[in-house]
């Protein structure tokens, strides 16, 4: 049986709430490494936005989620799930 890998996630994750609308912040990587932090969006219907280049810092993907909710709002991660998930 394969082995699971370990996630340590981010300080900044956790539920964000905007414009009557809650989103759960995902900012993780591999536990234990010094990889990049991976950043999901999951949105009250389970639709899943996913950065497709990790971050240097957990709060430099915390900023870039911030920055898109400044510049497209918080319904950017409601939109109809397409086939595949979203990608930034």
């Amino acid at each position: 049986m394969a082995k699971k890998e370990k996630l340590e996630h981010s300080d900044f994750a956790g539920e964000f709430t905007d414009d009557d609308v809650t989103v759960l912040v995902d900012i993780f990587r591999k536990q234990g490494s010094s990889d990049g932090w991976t950043m999901e969006v999951i949105d009250q219907d389970e639709g899943l936005t996913v950065w497709e280049e990790p971050f240097a810092t957990d709060k430099e993907a915390f900023e870039e989620f911030l920055a898109t909710v400044e510049r497209d709002g918080i319904r950017t991660f409601l939109e109809e799930p397409e086939a595949d998930p979203s990608v930034h």
